[in-house]
């Protein structure tokens, strides 16, 4: 889902593939069709948030063309009453990312 925070800036928020499909390309798909979605509504960026303990979604989300753009410490404590793990990490901070939808330098 594309939300439009000011301006030309979007963020793609609440996504997710079920844990059975993963690894099928479906998170891509979702991600390269925010991507077209974002430059149809003329977004000049487009952002994504994930957990410091999310480490194929951050892969992916940099295969896509995002770049870290800086972290949120301790937002998943702040903001959730029960502790969050993945594979043995606590989920903490909310890594950001951002891409640049106009002059794109590959």
């Amino acid at each position: 889902m594309l939300v439009h925070n000011d301006l030309d800036h979007y963020e793609i928020v609440n996504i997710a593939v079920k844990e059975k499909h993963q690894g099928k390309g479906i998170g891509k798909q979702l991600i390269q069709k925010a991507i077209e979605e974002a430059k149809r509504l003329g977004a000049i960026t487009l952002e994504i948030g994930t957990g410091n303990s999310s480490i194929p979604q951050l892969k992916l989300y940099q295969k896509c063309g995002f770049r870290i753009i800086g972290v949120d410490h301790d937002f998943f404590i702040r903001n959730y009453d029960e502790e969050i793990y993945e594979d043995g990490i606590r989920c903490r901070d909310m890594i950001r990312l951002r891409m640049n939808l106009i002059n794109e330098v590959k």
